[in-house]
């Protein structure tokens, strides 16, 4: 029995291995991931940005007038002369020299107007360009006085057809609102011609500006040619007027074709005048009777029966 218990031997303890860790992979899709990214906004977010520029720069190209990007590239251009103003825009003045940035004469490009059409120019006060040669917005802002005889009348030339544009759209829309002459708008003809603009207001079969015989206007005529007296007001243009008739002859022992033809340019010439035009601002008034027909191979139609009002070039009325 005790060589039993001591051949029994006492268990060895089993060493505790320790556990690996728990790891959780989990797989993340990259391309998935890149969408959540920030580096895409501020690519699209400049070329919006370049986009937006384009489609301005596009409009302004498109909207604008060659005198006025010309202006425009001038404004934007760096010139010797605005970067020494440039350069005094703030200071104490004295020793340290410069200008106050509150002043307005301190900025270097103050628009104002200078030239004898009142535009506006990008060009710094009493300062000159340094750019080499002229271009034709410095003709235009030169002093009236300074201009030559050439430029003068190219000028004028220029002033008077946009006047004479202006003014006959504005006689045809006055005749498209006015119930009472849009019934006699198509007796109305503008024609460009070497004096000016003339506007015929023509006679028809059914229409006569003047009762047979008199030199009495009409209501609707008389209504028309106030409607255009008051838009060609506003113009430093002189005005001629002058009388036709058609070749059917006259003659009562008082008046004829020509006595006739010039007592209607007279009447017309003072409904103008009654509506605003003053007396100074007419050039001529005459009547030629037949001798101008408006259908000339017909000198019996009543539409060679008319008033000729033409709005005179500046030069024109001024060597007339």
């Amino acid at each position: 029995m005790a060589e039993a218990a001591e051949d029994k031997k006492p268990e060895e303890a089993v060493p505790e291995v320790p556990l690996e860790p728990i790891v959780k992979k989990k797989k993340i899709d990259g391309d998935h991931a890149g969408a959540h990214g920030g580096a895409w906004k501020i690519a699209l977010a400049d070329m919006m940005t370049a986009m937006m520029a384009f489609f301005l720069l596009m409009w302004l190209l498109g909207a604008t007038t060659e005198d006025q990007r010309k202006s425009i590239a001038d404004y934007f251009k760096p010139t010797s002369h605005s970067l020494a103003n440039m350069s005094t825009l703030t200071g104490p003045g004295g020793i340290m020299g410069g200008q106050s940035i509150l002043d307005p004469d301190g900025m270097p490009n103050t628009g104002q107007r200078t030239s004898m059409f009142e535009r506006d120019t990008p060009r710094s006060e009493g300062g000159k360009s340094t750019d080499s040669g002229t271009s034709k917005d410095e003709k235009n802002d030169k002093n009236p006085n300074e201009l030559s005889e050439e430029e003068r009348q190219k000028i004028a030339a220029e002033n008077d057809k946009k006047n004479f544009d202006k003014l006959e759209q504005e006689v045809k829309e006055k005749l498209l609102q006015n119930k009472q002459l849009d019934k006699i708008k198509d007796q109305v003809k503008f024609i460009r011609e070497k004096e000016g603009l003339r506007i015929e207001v023509i006679d028809k079969a059914d229409f006569s500006m003047f009762g047979s015989g008199t030199a009495r206007m009409q209501g609707r005529a008389e209504t028309l040619i106030k409607e255009v007296a008051k838009s060609v007001m506003g113009m430093p243009n002189k005005v001629a007027v002058r009388g036709h008739t058609d070749s059917i002859a006259y003659d009562d022992g008082v008046r004829s074709n020509w006595s006739l033809s010039g007592d209607r340019a007279e009447s017309t010439r003072r409904i103008m005048q009654e509506a605003g035009i003053p007396e100074s601002r007419f050039a001529k008034i005459e009547g030629v009777a037949d001798t101008a027909p408006f259908i000339p191979n017909n000198p019996a139609d009543p539409r060679n029966r008319r008033i000729s009002i033409t709005v005179l070039f500046q030069d024109a009325a001024k060597g007339g």
